[in-house]
């Protein structure tokens, strides 16, 4: 029963999250955001996406304004290349995974400028192999672990566990 709620809940997630990054596509909006900030689009409209993916990273010729923290995507990855990348492996099922995007998402002004925190989904149903090969590669082997990797993808630090505070301290 629980397996089912959670497949359910994954799918309703991953439907939000497609029709999320539709309309962000969709619209003509230069602002970068973060997951959960609202920001104002040219017409002046709220919007407050549950989960952006970091795509619009490239809209802004790679300059971080507000996004810090964000869900995986290829074009959002590529676009902070020059950024100091944290990957937080995290799974869906995961009860201390959880609170930390919580506090990520309720804090992002607390992440320094120059780094963003991007949510790798390590071990769901909604695992793509773009975040698959990411776990491989940088030897993840369990949930709520934490990569900083330089511009080159090479690792410069690894952690698991902890929250905005255990961020702080491993940023190298």
């Amino acid at each position: 029963m629980k397996t089912n709620r959670n497949l359910i809940a994954g799918i309703i997630a991953f439907a939000i999250l497609a029709l999320s990054g539709i309309y962000l596509f969709s619209s003509n909006n230069d602002n970068l955001i973060g997951v959960g900030e609202k920001t104002k689009t040219s017409d002046e409209s709220t919007i407050n996406p549950a989960d952006t993916d970091g795509s619009d990273l490239a809209a802004g010729g790679g300059i971080m304004e507000r996004m810090k923290y964000f869900e995986f995507s290829e074009a959002g990855f590529e676009g902070a290349a020059s950024e100091k990348r944290v990957l937080f492996f995290y799974a869906n099922w995961c009860p201390t995974c959880r609170p930390t995007d919580a506090e990520f998402s309720a804090n992002m002004d607390q992440i320094p400028d120059g780094v963003v925190v991007i949510r790798v989904n390590y071990n769901d149903p909604d695992t793509d192999s773009l975040e698959s090969e990411l776990a491989k590669k940088y030897g993840v082997t369990y949930q709520h672990t934490f990569v900083q990797i330089d511009e080159n993808g090479s690792v410069v630090t690894k952690w698991n566990g902890g929250k905005t505070k255990e961020l702080l301290e491993n940023i190298k």
